[in-house]
């Protein structure tokens, strides 16, 4: 008996996320990235966009895939709603730049509006405390290429300009995560903009 109880344990323990995810109030970690916008690459520094405003780092499994397709719509449809709150959005996973530079232009997907930096080591995701799923053999993505990277679980932080996380959401579905997002930098940005009138 002792053993059928140590196995279900064990079972849990291993069906269990490994991560946690950065939770409200932590200080998120800076990071440098190469990075896509519109088909471009450059480099995406953390600190320098905290000092426009609050950044939207949304973590997401691949390129060219189903709900990550989505959501990468869904941020470039209202872009023009995050810039209005004064935030920046960018996008992370595992992909290749060269992978990047087409989605970042597709215009089904990023439209040209949405940056997506590359995380090939899974060096940030880590630091986030997110989970990373090794790739599958013989996966393809939504264009019939073989996907050779890992998968980064799909949580977005969003960090008020003093690095903080002021909200981690995650286990939503793809529209409803950048929902949330949108939501929480537009009250970031409505409380501002409180504490700015005389």
């Amino acid at each position: 008996m002792k053993r059928f109880v140590l196995g279900c344990v064990l079972a849990c323990a291993v069906a269990l996320p490994a991560s946690a995810a950065l939770k409200e109030g932590s200080v998120a970690p800076d990071f440098r990235a190469q990075a896509s916008l519109d088909g471009r690459a450059f480099t995406f520094s953390l600190k320098e966009s905290l000092k426009k405003g609050p950044v939207v780092v949304y973590f997401y499994p691949s390129a060219y895939t189903n709900g990550c397709n989505l959501q990468a719509h869904t941020f470039a449809v209202n872009h023009d709603r995050f810039v209005a709150a004064g935030a920046t959005v960018i996008g992370v996973s595992l992909d290749s730049i060269a992978r990047l530079n087409e989605f970042s232009s597709d215009p089904e997907h990023c439209a040209g509006k949405v940056a997506v930096a590359s995380d090939t080591d899974g060096k940030i995701a880590r630091a986030y405390d997110l989970g990373i799923r090794d790739a599958s053999a013989g996966r393809k993505d939504t264009r019939g290429q073989e996907i050779d990277h890992g998968f980064v679980e799909r949580t977005t932080f969003v960090l008020t300009q003093d690095g903080r996380v002021a909200a981690t959401i995650s286990g939503i579905a793809p529209v409803t995560n950048v929902e949330k997002a949108l939501e929480t930098v537009e009250r970031l940005a409505a409380r501002s903009a409180s504490v700015a009138r005389p």
